[in-house]
């Protein structure tokens, strides 16, 4: 199994949680989240005083899927998530080693 951590624009969560349905991911944890990379944030006027945003709002999407399903759930963040602008976010692909279910106790594959 691996665990899919998606970086996303928060406008673009919408039609990621869509694309992975579509692909048979049945849940995701989703965490509101800030940070930059390459456009390294931007600045902002507020009450005529110039500032310096330098991390911006993110989605951080977390999904655990058997390896069969990986390829499919990348294509769909993808394909949903670009913009092809600057800050179109990041994918991160881990190993698991295990997962449990609290509630049953089922493991791995039954769990997720």
């Amino acid at each position: 199994m691996k665990k899919i951590e998606a970086i996303v624009k928060p406008f673009k969560l919408d039609e990621v949680r869509e694309a992975l349905a579509e692909v048979g991911v049945t849940g995701l944890t989703v965490t509101e989240v800030k940070g930059f990379g390459r456009q390294k944030g931007h600045t902002e006027l507020y009450r005529g005083a110039e500032y310096v945003v330098d991390f911006l709002p993110k989605v951080k999407i977390e999904v655990v899927v058997p390896e069969k399903m990986v390829e499919g759930a990348i294509e769909g963040i993808i394909k949903a998530a670009r913009t092809g602008k600057i800050g179109d976010g990041k994918i991160f692909i881990t190993s698991v080693e295990q997962v449990v279910r609290i509630r049953t106790g089922e493991t791995d594959e039954a769990a997720v």
